[in-house]
């Protein structure tokens, strides 16, 4: 299956989860997307989950994500992609060990795909 294939899926599943379903951008973080561009947040994403997600050993797992603050923060926690046990949960990506470049670029385009999708949804 392509990547767009499991994307597309993945966020099928994600919007049948009450949970995931309950978030969407305010009206500050669709400025902000709207002011910065996709690629100036692209480049956010690749760079907040290389910080936050990563890494092989995270000490405040669970809790590196804010819900507020950043459009990508929204959609992380939108695509179970906030934490490592999310990430293990939804994706299957194992905890204790540092994603490969690969990985980092799927979770970026989820992110991505979640908010051009947030975005169409409120014109």
């Amino acid at each position: 299956m392509n990547n767009d294939k499991f994307i597309e899926q993945k966020l099928k599943a994600l919007s049948k989860s009450k949970f995931r379903s309950s978030f969407h951008l305010n009206d500050k973080d669709l400025n902000t997307l709207k002011t910065k561009g996709f690629a100036t947040i692209q480049k956010h994403a690749h760079e907040l989950i290389i910080k936050r997600l990563a890494p092989e050993i995270i000490i405040n797992d669970g809790k590196q994500t804010p819900y507020k603050g950043h459009p990508v923060f929204i959609s992380q926690h939108a695509t179970a992609t906030c934490c490592r046990k999310c990430l293990e949960k939804w994706y299957g990506i194992q905890q204790g060990k540092a994603l490969c470049e690969n990985e980092i670029k799927l979770i970026v385009k989820i992110n991505i795909s979640w908010l051009e999708k947030e975005l169409l949804n409120t014109k």
